[in-house]
């Protein structure tokens, strides 16, 4: 696979607590000169590097992050808002501690919720489910890949990046064999190699959450 063609699926990630608009800038100028999927970046940024990048790259951003607990109404809010400030995709957190507790009509109402303030405030922005595969169980992961499948979201990703373990290529087998209605899959945390992001496309991943892509391939002089 060509490095353009991998890029081409890269959420460029920046999602440090000490971010400074100077350090987001510079993810954005890599994402437009690098041809990224998006860049990945916090909400507080969202607006001014909407404004910034005057759509020469998309501005993805998280809600609920990183730990997904905060109420389905604080989600809401944070989407729209997202949105509003000219986020053209959302990362959400589920409320894992839900899953464990097998409220799966909540988490669907939550996840619907999300889809539809999003779509309230400007229709037509992607969804993207984070589910934390690192604190789940093999069960669990194929029931949320059966919930985000109908929920209307547009992809299930597997992790924040911000606990004790990221993407594993077992986990992207296993969600491509159990999301239906052309869900698309996202791996994030932990992709360290262009190595690891062709295998992870390889297995059925659609994007890849990951800040060091795009450095390798300006370190190594690939375009």
């Amino acid at each position: 696979m060509e490095i353009k063609d991998i890029l081409a699926h890269v959420d460029h990630t920046l999602l440090a607590q000490d971010a400074t608009w100077e350090q987001i800038r510079a993810i954005v100028d890599d994402g437009i000169a690098y041809h990224t999927a998006s860049v990945c970046i916090p909400a507080s940024y969202v607006k001014q590097a909407a404004e910034y990048a005057a759509g020469r790259v998309p501005i993805c951003t998280v809600i609920g992050f990183p730990n997904g607990y905060s109420t389905s109404a604080s989600k809401f809010f944070e989407a729209a808002d997202a949105v509003q400030n000219g986020a053209d995709e959302v990362d959400m957190v589920i409320n894992i501690g839900w899953l464990k507790d097998r409220r799966y009509d909540d988490l669907l109402a939550e996840i619907r919720g999300v889809r539809e303030a999003m779509d309230t405030a400007h229709a037509g922005r992607i969804l993207k489910v984070i589910i934390e595969t690192c604190l789940l169980t093999d069960e669990e992961k194929i029931r949320m890949c059966e919930l985000v499948s109908v929920s209307g979201a547009d992809y299930i990703k597997t992790s924040t990046g911000f606990s004790k373990g990221g993407a594993t290529f077992g986990d992207i087998a296993l969600f491509a064999a159990h999301v239906t209605n052309g869900l698309k899959i996202k791996a994030a945390g932990g992709i360290s190699s262009i190595a690891d992001a062709e295998e992870f496309l390889a297995l059925g991943a659609d994007r890849l959450g990951t800040s060091r892509i795009v450095k390798l391939v300006k370190a190594g002089g690939n375009a």
